[in-house]
């Protein structure tokens, strides 16, 4: 029997509601698969975590997720805490202390679902983004001067490092070879962005001549977010900086049905840290606690968590149940057009993945 120590971390909003339905899944898939064993902690650290001890999570809350092999996160926001109090004191301090330096994206069009690109099928819309997750335009460098003064300023530097975008790109490339795709696309703006761009481009091509059966592309990211909309169909992965693999992967997730359907991991590929899968729709205060949030996002991350932990045929027998669930056109929540319940759609996916795994 083998067993994986899973972190929980549920956080805001719809984070509670769909993170019940993403562990209830890894539940069946471990009743089926019958050698697996998911140990799971669940942690309280979120905004309200945060109103009560004026901070996110304790002072010895890496040291604790540390001991586990993966971690799942809901979701984290709320309007009564800032953003930049939020995401930079748990979700960054995360990334970045366990070296979840790959962002890995995933934009599929899902079988029974239509692109709101009408002449675009499901073989157009499969292609992957990777996403530098550590440093580049997210880095905690800068800050104001002179504040509540005519004469404030504010400072943010963008820190790119030789090791951080080798790192990042030689994954990319790797991923395409191990995957067989044949064309790597990277996010650039080195005609406007004048030091760190053309240091990322010079990076690219060096890495490019240790895979010459990869064709390599170097797209200004205001070009590439108009091909993602105008022919998708010629990308197999695209490697980008932390701020262009954030704006490209909300683009493409609306390509494909929405932000209710995208899933992430954030990975440390040497597994020296445990990596930490989660949706990327964010909490959604909105329609929390009415139970119509979309739980595919939130399960979709699990089956790529699976498959990070090896258990890849597991994995794929999750995202088949996905697909055949909205392949049915029976059950579907609101943002799909359907009225069913976060619940419901959760039901309807594990009551598949039983039948097929029989």
């Amino acid at each position: 029997m083998k067993h994986y120590a899973v972190a929980v971390i549920a956080g805001d909003g719809i984070g509670p509601e769909v993170m019940e339905e993403g562990l209830a899944l890894l539940q069946a898939a471990a009743e089926i698969h019958g050698g697996l064993a998911f140990e799971t902690s669940t942690f309280p650290w979120n905004c309200r975590y945060y109103q009560e001890h004026g901070r996110m999570m304790p002072e010895d809350g890496l040291t604790t997720l540390r001991q586990f092999d993966v971690i799942l996160l809901g979701a984290i926001g709320d309007p009564s805490v800032p953003d930049h109090i939020s995401v930079w004191e748990l979700i960054l301090p995360i990334r970045r202390a366990f070296q979840q330096y790959v962002n890995l994206r995933p934009i599929k069009l899902l079988r029974g679902l239509e692109s709101p690109l009408r002449c675009k099928g499901h073989a157009d819309l499969d292609f992957v983004v990777v996403r530098e997750n550590t440093e580049g335009e997210y880095s905690n460098m800068g800050g104001r001067l002179h504040e509540g003064t005519p004469y404030e300023l504010a400072v943010q530097n963008n820190v790119f490092t030789r090791y951080g975008v080798e790192r990042i790109v030689r994954y990319a490339y790797r991923l395409a070879k191990e995957t067989g795709k044949r064309r790597l696309t990277a996010a650039t703006k080195s005609n406007g962005i004048n030091h760190s761009m053309p240091f990322w481009d010079e990076i690219v091509k060096e890495v490019s001549l240790e895979y010459p059966e990869i064709e390599t592309r170097l797209t200004h990211i205001d070009a590439l977010s108009a091909y993602f909309v105008s022919c998708p169909e010629t990308f197999d992965v695209v490697v980008a900086s932390n701020l262009f693999g954030d704006i490209l992967t909300d683009l493409g997730a609306a390509l494909v049905g929405g932000l209710g359907l995208a899933p992430s991991g954030n990975i440390n590929p040497e597994k020296n840290y445990p990596s930490m899968f989660e949706p990327i729709h964010g909490s959604a205060p909105d329609i929390a606690g009415t139970g119509t949030a979309n739980p595919i996002a939130t399960i979709w991350s699990v089956s790529m968590m699976l498959d990070h932990l090896g258990e890849r045929e597991l994995g794929r027998l999750v995202l088949d149940s996905i697909e055949d669930v909205l392949a049915e056109r029976r059950v579907r929540t609101p943002d799909l057009g359907g009225t069913a319940t976060t619940r419901e759609m959760g039901q309807a996916i594990r009551e598949q993945l039983y039948r097929r795994g029989g």
